[in-house]
């Protein structure tokens, strides 16, 4: 079942990347999103290649591995590919589905448009992925 404009919005005001955005913000993000249906066993990102968009997890699971190595398995609510949107740095990890999973994505062209009509969604993800990568640097 797909979700509409509103179930988009209310999704990803619960995802972290998010959680600083407005509501109207994050309807700006919300229309410029495709859910898509992934099959289980599916790539959805390969360790160095170029990444042009950005995935949120509406339900099931993905594995993440760097070369032979798992280094994690997402699920609902989960997301990746943001540093494709903020660089054109390649991918650093490769996702495939460990279920069939249903994703919303935004292509890092929907994503500028988003920023240049509302900069300020820029800086709350900034903010909030430099609050993942000091944590990981912890880790």
């Amino acid at each position: 079942m797909a979700l509409g404009k509103n179930a988009k919005v209310e999704f990803l005001k619960r995802v972290p990347l998010f959680a600083g955005c407005s509501k109207a913000e994050l309807a700006e993000l919300a229309i410029r999103t495709d859910e898509l249906a992934i099959a289980e066993g599916r790539t959805l990102a390969r360790e160095g290649k170029p990444g042009k968009e950005f995935f949120v997890l509406v339900d099931g699971t993905v594995s993440v591995s760097k070369g032979e190595q798992k280094l994690s398995e997402l699920g609902a609510g989960d997301w990746f590919g943001e540093i494709a949107l903020l660089t054109k740095a390649p991918r650093t990890a490769t996702v495939t589905a460990t279920t069939s999973v249903r994703v919303l994505v935004i292509s890092d062209r929907a994503f500028r448009t988003v920023v240049e009509e509302t900069p300020s969604i820029a800086l709350k993800m900034l903010a909030s992925v430099g609050e993942r990568l000091a944590s990981d640097a912890r880790s």
